[in-house]
């Protein structure tokens, strides 16, 4: 499977695009939609450049998410979960009880997604409404 149109699409709305490498909230230097680079290719980037790196940082995602889940899943619950571990990482996804319960088939999974709105032990109004974006383009689809 690969992302449809609607996935990067959501990715592209909560990850935001800077040409101008910046400093990530780790401290790593990042362009376009939060694509690590080495200190030395500090410079600006065209969207051209930045769309081509999001293409190609998907197709790991994309690998991830159909290693670890072991069910069928939809167009839009593979696009969610693509969201999901592009902003979270596919350590946090392998880990979760969110994967365990979608290779159970249990039908609440979902609801798992929306548990990873913190920062800090504190909600963050951008991540609720990522997660609540996911949890919809997950559902939407069944």
């Amino acid at each position: 499977m690969k992302t449809s149109q609607a996935g990067i699409d959501l990715i592209k709305e909560f990850e935001g695009c800077k040409l101008k490498p910046y400093k990530d909230v780790v401290g790593l230097l990042t362009v376009g939609y939060g694509h690590r680079i080495a200190e030395a290719d500090n410079r600006d980037y065209t969207q051209e450049e930045v769309d081509e790196f999001l293409r190609s940082d998907l197709e790991r995602f994309e690998r991830g998410v159909l290693t670890y889940i072991t069910v069928p899943l939809t167009q839009g619950q593979f696009d969610s979960l693509v969201c999901f571990s592009y902003n979270l990482g596919l350590g946090t996804l392998s880990r979760s009880t969110l994967l365990k319960k979608i290779n159970a088939g249990d039908d609440g999974a979902a609801k798992e997604i929306l548990r990873f709105d913190k920062a800090g032990g504190k909600p963050l109004k951008g991540l609720t409404n990522r997660r609540i974006a996911e949890y919809r383009m997950f559902n939407d689809s069944r």
